[in-house]
């Protein structure tokens, strides 16, 4: 029977493979994420980003972030596994091969004199007769005269040669993972031994399985409530602009949790004033909206204000309640609108194209709310004025001012160095360090370009109910020659990474859409790759094809470029004036957009398939006809044979009986 002591020796082996498994893998990801976030932190060097103070963490701040709860957590297990290691190491001697002269403390090959002269030393210290110490009887008993046996007895020196042991074969030992002090339990242990085992092997891992089905049932993987999806989906209309997606836009779930206190009505009073110009307010109605305005979910109102005071650039008068609440509207809108973006694009109609108004209306605002512009300047008669308002230094009335000397943004950046210093100098009134900061921003703003294909793989033009293939390159070029890079935005307490979306759309209809990141460069090669390799593979192509095609695609990704692919159903026969956008969630006056004509033939393939079908069919059972008519011609023949053959078997009897007749 194994002892309970050798079992004991595997319940720490157990725990530590119970905590390794999980936390080596975890430990990981977050270092390669940790490190990630740290290379890819390329953001603005301007004054306006320095004063925000979101890029430069103080020592309490980092301090708070390495000692957040799954960081010590991490590092508490790591404690524990490094203990467990070296305690299971060194917790017994019986583990270890056994070697009778280095127990005794000889050299491999001593002579039986030094043999016993080293056995008597040990005597003399650990022999129960001089030492007392059970430790040390223990040591004598166990190490001490098995080894000296070994060496000196024929027998066992003949089974240590040939089995390692002085004792012969030794076999396999079996034991229990369990603490020791179960199993010191004797008989009594069944009761816990049972514990133990359904609380491990049941109850952990339902429990496990529990909080996470408990998450998933109340989030998506965006960390977005599923109400508030829900609540987005239903909202959604075709028509919706920028100003109608905002009460869509703080119906969120999440806003609705805001905690709405007594002592806010004095403030939120306030910001209603401030902001009254910014809602969507009908003047000539105006007691009557405002009567409506005010009779919405307080935590909803109280949401809006906070949005409107971030647009307005007047955050710093809120009071230190407010401001609480401030930031933590500010922290949910990047993926509340991301998930809105996807609620306005998904399939609407029964043709399977979601909704584009709303969905400009989105970029609109969340390229507002980043970069703190006002939506009313978002409007038709202002629109040039609102891309010079995420330059540092500049307010509404410069801005206005410059618009009128230079006409459009573009315009704006297209001027050489001197001739824009001159003019922000005099127009502006800014210094030469303002100005240089103005140019940084300049050199961070993107410019985009899009190449669209969409066909049928593998077939000339497109026809009815084909699955045609999207193929879209967007690159993206910065003057400062930087790819992937974190917008300029000071106003914006929290990091935001630069997201586009690509959508090709028919009128108001949304044909097909996809978000683009260019932070990730490895991610997008990895992508980029496995779908031009898939896409050559079902053309047949040859592996030197596939490969050239591939090298060139990384090329492309490698200079600024993404790859964005999709399939989508071919429509009703038909000429379609499509347009391909690319929409910038950060940036104002980025934007771009091309044309693209999609000739959709009618269906011809399947047609000419089933005639091809048909006279194949035709053409065997005309084949099967002549076997037939082949085949009577030739079992006539047979039968015609067969009857010849009878009529001269019968001939020749009937002449054989006359024959016999005659003889008697």
């Amino acid at each position: 029977m194994v002892e309970s002591e050798e079992n004991g020796v595997l319940f720490p082996i157990f725990i530590l493979t119970i905590i390794a498994i999980p936390l080596v893998p975890y430990t990981f990801v977050k270092l390669s994420r940790a490190f990630s976030k740290k290379q890819r932190s390329i953001h603005c060097q301007c004054l306006d980003c320095d004063r925000s103070g979101k890029y430069k963490r103080s020592l309490s701040q980092r301090v708070s972030t390495f000692t957040s709860c799954s960081n010590l957590t991490v590092v508490l297990l790591w404690f524990v596994m490094i203990f467990l290691i070296y305690y299971t190491k060194n917790i017994s001697r019986e583990s270890q091969l056994f070697e009778p002269f280095s127990i005794l403390g000889l050299e491999p090959g001593a002579s039986d004199s030094q043999i016993k002269k080293a056995y008597r030393k040990l005597s003399i210290q650990y022999h129960p007769d001089k030492n007392p110490d059970p430790e040390a009887n223990k040591y004598f008993v166990e190490s001490i005269a098995k080894a000296y046996q070994a060496l000196t007895d024929p027998l066992s020196r003949e089974n240590f040669e040939k089995y390692g042991h002085p004792d012969g074969r030794q076999g396999y030992k079996l034991g229990i993972a369990l603490p020791q002090f179960i199993l010191d339990l004797n008989g009594e242990s069944g009761g816990l031994l049972l514990l133990f085992t359904v609380g491990l092997c049941i109850l952990l891992p339902l429990v496990v399985a529990s909080i996470y089905l408990w998450r998933s049932s109340k989030y998506t993987g965006n960390y977005v409530k599923l109400q508030t999806r829900q609540a987005y989906y239903e909202l959604m209309k075709p028509s919706l602009t920028t100003s109608k997606v905002m009460d869509v836009f703080i119906k969120a779930a999440e806003y609705t949790e805001i905690p709405v206190r007594k002592t806010d009505d004095e403030s939120l009073n306030k910001l209603f004033t401030a902001v009254k110009s910014e809602l969507s307010l009908d003047p000539k109605k105006m007691n009557q909206d405002e009567a409506k305005f005010w009779k919405q979910d307080p935590a909803v109102i109280k949401a809006e204000l906070l949005i409107q005071k971030q647009l307005t650039r007047e955050s710093a008068v809120l009071s230190p309640a407010l401001q609480t609440d401030f930031r933590r509207v500010l922290e949910f809108a990047p993926r509340l609108l991301e998930d809105l973006m996807k609620m306005a694009v998904i399939p609407h109609n029964e043709q399977g194209h979601g909704w584009l108004s709303p969905a400009f209306g989105v970029m609109e605002l969340s390229q507002c709310i980043v970069q703190a512009v006002p939506l009313s300047l978002r409007k038709l008669s202002s629109e040039d004025t609102a891309p010079f308002l995420q330059l540092p230094h500049l307010n509404e009335t410069i801005a206005k001012k410059i618009a009128l000397q230079v006409g459009s943004f573009k315009e704006f950046q297209d001027l050489s160095l001197e001739e824009r210093s001159i003019l922000l100098k005099e127009v502006a009134g800014l210094s030469e360090t303002d100005v240089a900061d103005v140019k940084k921003v300049l050199e961070m703003i993107p410019s985009l370009k899009i190449e669209v294909t969409c066909k049928t793989e593998g077939e000339e033009g497109i026809q009815e109910g084909d699955v045609t293939t999207v193929q879209a390159w967007i690159t993206l070029k910065r003057p400062n020659g930087l790819v992937g890079a974190v917008p300029h935005s000071p106003h914006f307490p929290f990091h935001k990474e630069e997201n586009f979306w690509v959508i090709l759309a028919d009128s108001n209809n949304v044909w097909f859409f996809q978000k683009v990141s260019f932070m990730d460069e490895a991610e997008a090669i990895s992508t980029a790759s496995i779908a031009i390799s898939e896409t050559m593979e079902s053309l047949g192509a040859s592996a030197e094809a596939k490969n050239s095609a591939v090298e060139e695609a990384v090329e492309k990704v490698k200079t600024g470029s993404r790859l964005v692919m999709g399939r989508l159903l071919a429509p009703a026969e038909g000429t379609y004036n499509l347009t391909c956008f690319c929409l910038s969630d950060a940036w104002i006056g980025c934007d771009q957009k091309t044309s693209l004509k999609v000739e959709v033939l009618k269906r011809t393939r399947d047609v000419e398939g089933e005639a091809a079908e048909e006279g194949m069919e035709e053409e065997g059972e005309e084949d099967e006809l002549e076997e037939e008519d082949y085949e009577s011609e030739y079992s006539e023949d047979e039968e015609d044979k067969k009857r010849g053959s009878k009529k001269k078997v019968n001939k020749k009897e009937s002449s054989s009986e006359e024959s016999g007749s005659d003889e008697d």
